[in-house]
């Protein structure tokens, strides 16, 4: 037997009362996955055993008095309202547990279709144009997408409200009809989308070391459907197992694709997970045409892992087994989990910056650095491709205007390359503030302390100049916690927060450091 420290609850919502909901087969498949999850854990010799919850409620009585330290998460549907699911791993994270699969946030921006594809369009994504339409209002006469159009309930998962009835080939009594049946059904505001593309491609990714790994693409073959019905995974296709929809949408795995377009349709994804703040395990949601476009439909964080699932084919095929699978998530949960106190972790990372040192310099940016520092910030994954243009016109100006020019660029190189960039600068109109516009150390250098000891070379040099004041800012998307968490452990408080100003659901968070007792 494990240690008891590595017990797992498996957490699940509990099935409906009451059968007939829109939901019905989509809520009886998570008993699949606790199967799934149980027979894994009983083979790997964890301890463990299952609850269910119908409301949060139900869910802080059970953790008040649980010994386990892991919650395995399964839990997609709860009373009063199913977006209340969202914030299990909060909850759960709030009674010092460690929780599999993505988090609130995430699971929060991707319940909402209509925030996702602005987050993915922000960060440069192809979506298909969509329009929204509130509970009780009609289609409007004008700025609907092109040809043929998809109704979605705007807040639904597992292809709940979707039919043959969803798509409808123009605006007209059909696409009425179908806003309606959203409305009525669920309450929620209508998607209409544009119907991209005739293929869809559903591509796995899991977390490993902390990083996204994709998983070979899988597409959706439609058998015998002809012209007589539309090409989508609807409700029945993937519930209803009687239905001609299920057994004649075929998955193949891998998809045939060629190998340059299997890694475009790698590297969305894998920009979508990012975007998107996604943690352990997710699907992104693909539609391509016959010319190759394509589309992303949608992410969805903890996926369906039960066996005859699209998740668990992708496993297969990548020969990851289901125990290696599921112990990966509950040692992925662990690293989540909350972090030592500040102080103690303040100390630590100040260790480990004065280490840096001894195995880098920092020293002025010099031009032949320029390619290098653009290619490292790129490769972090953290900034856009139009935060990346802004970066490199401030790069620009740092190497034309020398020292004496207001941005102060400094590289970090590691043995003799170019490894980490900070790049600072009096705040204009006022006295003696200063900021912090960029920081970035390349993923083949972190965790040795390189962004620390730029931080430090950086404020060094501030309070040469007699600067009183350091700001920093960053977005407060769950993908930067770590960032958040960084510049908290360098000293660094929160001051201001400006909801929503990047993109829908993506706050500015602003910090700063007084490096001279305040008056």
């Amino acid at each position: 037997m494990k240690p008891s420290s590595e017990a797992v609850l498996i957490l699940h919502h509990a099935l409906p009362a009451t059968p007939g909901s829109p939901s019905a087969e989509s809520d009886a498949g998570v008993m699949a996955e606790v199967v799934v999850v149980a027979a894994a854990l009983d083979r790997l010799g964890v301890p463990h055993r299952t609850v269910a919850i119908a409301t949060l409620g139900d869910l802080t009585a059970h953790l008040q008095t649980s010994q386990e330290k892991t919650v395995f998460n399964l839990v997609e549907n709860l009373l009063p309202q199913t977006a209340d699911a969202a914030l299990v791993p909060s909850v759960c994270h709030a009674f010092g547990k460690a929780v599999t699969g993505n988090d609130t946030a995430c699971q929060t921006l991707c319940l909402d279709k209509w925030r996702t594809k602005a987050v993915l369009a922000t960060a440069g994504l192809p979506v298909p144009a969509g329009v929204l339409v509130a509970p009780g209002s009609h289609p409007p006469a004008r700025g609907l997408p092109r040809g043929a159009l998809i109704v979605k309930p705007l807040f639904a998962d597992a292809s709940e409200g979707i039919d043959a009835r969803s798509v409808v080939k123009r605006a007209g009594p059909g696409l009425a009809r179908a806003v309606a049946r959203v409305h009525r059904q669920f309450g929620h505001p209508a998607l209409i989308e544009q119907f991209f593309g005739t293929r869809e491609l559903n591509v796995s990714v899991l977390e490993r070391d902390g990083q996204p790994v994709v998983l070979p693409a899988a597409e959706i073959e439609f058998r015998g459907f002809g012209t007589r019905l539309p090409h989508i995974v609807d409700y029945k296709a993937k519930w209803q197992a009687d239905s001609f929809e299920f057994q004649n949408t075929v998955r193949m795995i891998p998809a045939p694709l060629t190998s340059r377009k299997a890694r475009q349709v790698a590297d969305m994804a894998r920009t979508a997970w990012k975007v998107a703040g996604c943690r352990g395990y997710a699907r992104v949601d693909f539609r391509m045409t016959a010319a190759g476009e394509l589309a992303i439909l949608e992410i969805n964080p903890n996926p369906d892992i039960s066996p005859d699932a699209g998740f668990a084919a992708a496993l297969k095929a990548a020969g990851i087994s289901v125990d290696d699978f599921i112990q990966g998530q509950c040692r992925t949960a662990r690293t989540y989990a909350a972090p030592p106190s500040p102080v103690r972790r303040r100390s630590q990372r100040a260790r480990t910056a004065r280490r840096a040192l001894s195995d880098a310099t920092i020293q002025w940016t010099r031009p032949e650095d320029r390619d290098a520092i653009i290619a490292l910030a790129r490769e972090t994954g953290f900034f856009l491709e139009a935060e990346l243009t802004v970066a490199t016109e401030v790069l620009d100006d740092s190497l034309k205007a020398g020292e004496s020019g207001h941005y102060q660029s400094y590289t970090l190189l590691a043995d003799g390359k170019p490894a980490g960039w900070v790049c600072f600068g009096p705040t204009p109109c006022t006295l003696g503030t200063y900021d912090i516009y960029w920081i970035a150390v390349s993923p083949r250098c972190q965790g040795r302390g390189f962004g620390r000891a730029l931080l430090d070379h950086a404020e060094a040099l501030i309070r040469r100049a007699r600067g009183r004041v350091v700001l920093l800012e960053t977005s407060g998307r769950s993908l930067y916690q770590g960032t958040r968490g960084f510049y908290l452990a360098a000293g660094y408080d929160e001051v201001a927060r400006v909801p929503e100003f990047y993109m829908p659901g993506d706050d500015r968070v602003i910090y700063a450091k007084y490096l001279h007792a305040r008056a």
